[in-house]
């Protein structure tokens, strides 16, 4: 049986902490639980079984499927109960047996997933792992501690993708890769290691990228990985590139960060 009231229907198996609060027309399916310092959007849909500890903070309209366990402890030996964050944005989907961390005082204490994204089943994001805008993870992707996901990125499935790498918007990762280094934006990857295997282009269609700008990301691919340049040389030729391209500027500020260097 569930309680329904003008604002919440919960389930009367679930256990809810006191401190918990939960917006308006959320579904809270049975026997799941709901810990201590959890804040829960308007309009999200939580199924049965899944886990939320806090402190997590849970925006509106997002889908929480059965088993899920959002917001635990880091797997950090580091970690010693300092209280640490996770933060997930809106409309959100995440899927069977998903297991998404909180942060870790070492880094800024946070664990960010943003808007729009699809988190298929037994995806892992660890500890301190920031999540962009209308990415994909399909079924078993697992990521360490501290990388940086931008948006519109695709893992295809079992995807791992090595701690403090950065991924760049609108990559895109073949199912199995292993990711040790940073993925340009654009830019498709396979194998183990990882290995740059052209551009993303239907990815970018699917955007709304003119043909034009993925000819021009295409060229800026040739320049990156095809004229056997250094990347400090690469940028010299990628900066003027992007003063007549706009789209290549993303390009060039996530060349211009440090990082674990790219995928070559």
């Amino acid at each position: 049986m569930y309680h329904a009231g003008s604002v919440q229907l919960i389930h009367e198996t679930a256990l809810i902490d006191p401190t918990a609060r939960i917006g308006r027309n959320v579904s809270i399916d049975a026997y799941t639980v709901i810990g201590a310092g959890v804040e829960i959007g308007d309009d999200c849909r939580i199924g049965p079984h899944v886990t939320i500890q806090g402190p997590t903070r849970m925006g509106a309209g997002n889908r929480i499927y059965q088993y899920a366990s959002i917001g635990a402890d880091p797997q950090d030996k580091k970690y010693t109960g300092e209280e640490t964050l996770l933060e997930i944005g809106n409309r959100n989907t995440i899927r069977e047996f998903v297991t998404i961390n909180r942060g870790t005082v070492q880094d800024s204490g946070v664990t960010t997933i943003g808007d729009d994204n699809w988190i298929m089943a037994y995806v892992h994001i660890a500890h301190d792992c920031r999540i962009g805008d209308r990415t994909v993870f399909a079924n078993g992707a697992s990521l360490a501690g501290h990388v940086r996901v931008s948006d519109d990125v695709i893992l295809g499935g079992f995807t791992l993708v090595h701690q403090f790498c950065r991924i760049g918007a609108h990559s895109f990762s073949s199912m199995g890769s292993a990711v040790k280094q940073d993925v340009p934006p654009f830019v498709t990857v396979a194998g183990n290691p990882a290995e740059p295997h052209g551009v993303n282009s239907e990815g970018l269609r699917r955007c709304g990228y003119s043909k034009e700008a993925v000819q021009a990301v295409r060229r800026a691919y040739r320049v990156l990985y095809k004229q056997g340049l250094r990347l400090e040389q690469a940028l010299e030729t990628l900066r003027p590139m992007a003063d007549e391209s706009g789209e290549l500027q993303v390009l060039v500020d996530f060349l211009s960060e440090e990082g674990r260097g790219i995928v070559r």
